[in-house]
């Protein structure tokens, strides 16, 4: 590619280049019973420089599609009081099943099924010891499906291994035999191990061509489950798919199969009814948070959009023992989409330069001269990172406000920059956009406060992680920000809004909508694979990694069909239902 994306890697996670000497020393805190109070004074309301109403403008976001009641209805007759014990059966017949395999090909596609059914969190210990016996049974395999297949699992789980292994399936010219060519079951799994390239490795990149021609000139041919694999798998790679939504997916295939095991079957619609039996708890808790939050009343202009956020938290950590970290993250987005919507659609450049302010100062006195309605948006900012900080200090004697505050300092910077852009009229350049919006789609803010709010954290561990995962999130955020303009792209500039990427890369190159679109799904590509890379090589805990992985994974799900959350009748509203609505029966 053209463009340099190693000049875009941040020099460190806690900090934008925004040619501002921005505040960020924490002040010290008080706290009452974990929340910030309001002072009386603040309830004066200013006036100077306020838009009139009719003078701001409007996305025309339909109201929200899930009504409290409806939510508050939510029920299953899926409990862990009443499965638990079957769900420890079961358990242990899948352990039983892994350690009974006795070659690494049924192994592997043991394995395989157990992580795309969305149970593997409960057999980890199995799962690293038949992986550790793949690994080191090095006996070459015939097939490329299981070449393919045991190179994709070797890789996911951090294990070296090169593309040499695809190898014995080239002619002497480099290039891939013409009698793989009509192996479906071959191609399809050389497919989807190419996704998990890194940069530089051009033989993967070669699979990824080949695989792909051939599987497109053979799909019209196949019928049944293998024809909606090949070509849901064309749309999206397995490794791109947002891993709650493959569960359920996966599980649908896995039971028309005739070799499938009858005890694995149950034991994962059984644990998919009992997390959604989860979710349906956290959902309830976070629908009355959100109705005394009371933005749908008092920030009209901004996204009704509580339970589509739930969707990012469940994308993020879908296991159910990561029940605080979907809470807290749900509340992040919503109070940051509204602070999104602010300085996009709603606010004045005066206000929105005042509100920045406020935010660098951190001093809810300043405060005092915002207009009504951005008193409502910092204060419900400011007493949620209160709350969480507070909490981290009473329960593991944790300093996390700074942490915090620096993530919505440099997300508000973000967002200033782009407003002085629109307002301004310039254009930025590609380079130029994607050194700010990395950072302005929310992805470190988000991942920050996923890590805050595992229970893993201490304070041995609190700055290194944060250190050493800046650029799994870096490349996590650029490719989430991208997914982002590819689904919303069309509505903001029939909008009006700042240029995004798809524009950057129109004006820049002067080309055309298309053209640029491709310009961004290439950039896309290479972004996963500097994010395979650092994952690969990564110390960080399993959870932090595989949450920066999915990240991107829920973006594409979000984005993939247009503004999933903007717009979110259709597609938006029919995955929703499956994850929290509809148990599959048993």
């Amino acid at each position: 590619m053209e463009l340099a994306l190693t000049s875009l890697s941040p020099f460190a996670f806690g900090a934008i280049n925004c040619g501002k000497n921005l505040a960020i020393t924490p002040q010290r805190m008080r706290y009452k019973q974990g929340r910030s109070a309001l002072p009386n004074h603040l309830t004066v309301i200013s006036k100077i420089y306020e838009l009139q109403d009719t003078e701001r403008r409007s996305a025309n976001y339909h109201p929200s599609i899930w009504e409290q009641k409806f939510i508050e209805s939510l029920s299953t007759p899926y409990t862990s009081e009443l499965y638990s014990d079957r769900l420890e059966d079961l358990k242990e017949e899948a352990k039983r099943l892994i350690k009974d395999a006795r070659d690494t090909s049924s192994r592997l596609e043991l394995i395989n099924s157990i992580q795309r059914l969305g149970v593997a969190y409960h057999l980890e210990g199995e799962i690293k010891e038949a992986i550790d016996l793949v690994y080191l049974d090095d006996t070459t395999t015939s097939d490329l499906f299981t070449t393919a297949l045991r190179f994709r699992l070797l890789r996911q789980h951090g294990y070296s291994i090169g593309p040499e292994v695809f190898d014995k399936f080239r002619s002497k010219d480099g290039r891939f035999m013409d009698g793989i060519s009509q192996d479906i079951a071959g191609l399809l799994s050389l497919y989807e191990a190419s996704y998990l390239g890194f940069e530089g490795e051009d033989d993967l990149e070669e699979a990824k061509r080949f695989s792909t021609l051939h599987l497109k000139s053979l799909v019209g041919n196949l019928k049944g489950d293998l024809a909606d694999q090949v070509q849901q798998s064309l749309e999206v790679p397995l490794h791109w798919r947002m891993p709650r939504l493959e569960t359920r997916n996966f599980i649908e295939v896995y039971q028309r199969r005739s070799t499938k095991n009858s005890s694995l079957l149950e034991l994962a619609k059984l644990d998919y009814n009992l997390v959604q039996s989860a979710y349906q708890k956290e959902l309830k808790e976070l629908t009355r948070w959100w109705k005394d939050l009371g933005f749908k009343e008092k920030l009209s202009f901004s996204r009704d959009r509580l339970v589509e956020n739930y969707l990012w938290a469940m994308g993020f950590t879908p296991e159910p023992h990561f029940s605080k970290c979907r809470i807290g993250l749900t509340k992040f987005i919503c109070i940051f989409s509204a602070v999104d919507d602010m300085y996009d659609i709603y606010g004045s450049p005066d206000e929105l330069r005042r509100f920045t302010d406020a935010v660098n100062r951190w001093d809810i006195d300043h405060a005092l001269e915002l207009p009504e309605y951005m008193k409502i948006c910092y204060l419900a900012m400011y007493n949620f990172a209160n709350e969480m900080s507070y909490d981290a200090l009473r329960d593991h004697g944790l300093n996390i406000l700074p942490h915090i505050r620096n993530q919505w300092v440099n997300l508000c910077a973000a967002y200033s920059i782009e407003m002085e852009w629109f307002y301004s009229g310039h254009k930025p350049s590609i380079d130029e956009y994607l050194r700010n919006a990395w950072t302005s789609v929310g992805g470190p803010g988000m991942m920050t406060h996923v890590y805050l709010l595992m229970d893993s954290v201490n304070k041995a561990n609190l700055n290194n992680c944060l250190d050493q995962a800046s650029n799994l999130i870096y490349w996590s955020s650029l490719i989430t920000r991208l997914s982002d303009d590819l689904g919303t792209s069309s509505t903001e500039i029939a909008r009006g809004d700042v240029a995004k990427s798809i524009e950057c890369f129109m004006n820049e190159k002067h080309i055309y909508e298309e053209q640029a679109r491709d310009q961004v799904w290439q950039l896309i590509s290479h972004s996963w694979k500097k994010l395979n890379e650092e994952s690969s090589r990564s110390s960080l805990q399993k959870s932090v990694i595989s949450s920066t992985l999915n990240m991107p994974r829920t973006a594409q799900c979000i984005f993939q069909f247009g503004d999933g959350i903007g717009t979110s009748i259709g597609v938006t509203e029919d995955r929703l239902t499956l994850l929290l609505v509809q148990p599959i029966d048993i």
